[in-house]
């Protein structure tokens, strides 16, 4: 036997590593071996299909939906946060006059004035995931994250949307922000 058929060969050696190293990479995410990486909000359509919106959020880390009340036609702010597990709360409401199904329920954070705004800021209020309808151009809601602005209004107006957050793994998370946009057309 030549010395050449028994040794191994260095291209067959590398593609061997390599596998075993993707292998184990695969196997390390699926039994959630990776640390935290933060958390994937979603908004998806109720009615099925992908996501419209995936963000990477840190645990606390808040977004804003901003948005034309119907009724007074004035602006509207909702700051919410995501804890660690996922659980979705409304933080702070901020408007130029209240207008119907606003205003400040017992217990549930101070009323404060900023400028030509009133603000019921400290709420912590859980929701969960919570569906919303987006309103026409004329409501402009809009969901404000990281000094981002995306209007949800011209993405998929008239269309219920599921908000809902998820713990992602750090692997998770830099595929997403390297790889995946945050508005998805799909």
């Amino acid at each position: 036997m030549s010395e050449a058929t028994t040794q191994p060969r260095p291209c067959r050696v590398w593609r061997c590593g390599l596998a075993l190293v993707v292998a184990s990479a695969v196997l390390a995410w699926v039994l959630g071996f990776f640390p935290p990486g933060g958390l994937l909000l979603s908004l998806t359509p109720v009615t099925g299909g992908g996501p419209l919106v995936r963000i990477g959020l840190d645990p606390g880390e808040h977004f804003t939906l901003r948005y034309i009340h119907s009724v007074e036609r004035l602006p509207v702010w909702e700051a919410h946060s995501v804890d660690a597990c996922g659980r979705i709360y409304v933080e702070e409401e901020r408007y130029v006059r209240l207008g119907a199904g606003m205003g400040q329920m017992p217990g549930v954070g101070r009323v404060v004035r900023r400028g030509p705004y009133e603000a019921i800021e400290a709420m912590h209020l859980p929701t969960g995931d919570f569906v919303l309808r987006i309103g026409s151009a004329a409501v402009a809601h809009t969901l404000i994250w990281r000094d981002r602005e995306i209007n949800l209004s011209a993405l998929a107006p008239h269309t219920a949307v599921q908000f809902s957050a998820r713990p992602i793994n750090r692997l998770q998370r830099l595929w997403l922000d390297r790889f995946s946009s945050t508005i998805s057309t799909e």
